[in-house]
């Protein structure tokens, strides 16, 4: 099968999404790139029910290459993001920090250098209705110097040189939020400047065992 190892990979990371509070029941959707093909989720299909054969395979225009089944409606949004980008993999996701935070705010605030992993402050950028080439357009526009955007009353996307790396920051992301929210109700939360966003983007080149 073509892209079988990248096919079950979009399905592990999938079934992640519910438990990891990063969507609620199909919503969300999962890719991968290799080459100028892109394996993605299909749509409205229960993540548990997912077999390898069933994630679609689409071009970088999200024409389809083999899908037995309907590719995800966000597919715009994922082509979209590969063109613009080197990224080799993008989640999608419905987080309920997020969401709720992109209906009240213009730009996630740096309240934690952990933010620096996502490339700065994060914009949230006008509402879209869900799958057009609008919503394409926003989101990489909200992308430009960031590996992360929010969507206006929709939800988030993530990219990443792979799968495991876009992954993880959907999950900062949702942190963050989660964060700034908990931090508001206490009251005005004390923000990190331009430099010392800097300094962390730095300090994370050098994190971890560097493979």
């Amino acid at each position: 099968m073509r892209m079988q190892e990248e096919r079950e990979a979009v399905i592990a990371y999938s079934r992640r999404l519910a438990g990891d509070g990063l969507a609620v029941g199909t919503s969300g959707n999962v890719s991968v790139r290799t080459g100028d093909v892109i394996a993605i989720t299909p749509t409205g299909v229960a993540y548990d029910d997912l077999a390898p054969e069933d994630v679609c395979l689409v071009d970088l225009d999200g024409a389809p290459v083999d899908a037995r089944l309907r590719p995800s409606s966000e597919v715009p949004m994922h082509a979209a993001v590969y063109r613009a980008t080197d990224a080799g993999a993008v989640v999608h996701t419905h987080p309920l920090s997020a969401t709720a935070l992109s209906t009240l705010l213009e730009e996630l605030p740096p309240v934690h250098y952990l933010i620096a992993q996502l490339g700065g402050p994060v914009r949230v950028v006008p509402y879209a209705p869900y799958g057009t080439e609008e919503l394409a357009r926003l989101g990489v526009e909200g992308l430009a110097g960031r590996t992360a955007v929010i969507l206006a009353n929709h939800g988030a996307t993530t990219y990443g040189a792979h799968l495991e790396q876009a992954y993880t920051r959907s999950i900062y992301l949702e942190w963050l939020c989660r964060l700034w929210s908990e931090a508001r109700k206490l009251g005005e939360p004390r923000l990190l400047d331009a430099d010392q966003i800097e300094a962390a983007k730095i300090a994370f080149g050098g994190y971890g065992q560097g493979r």
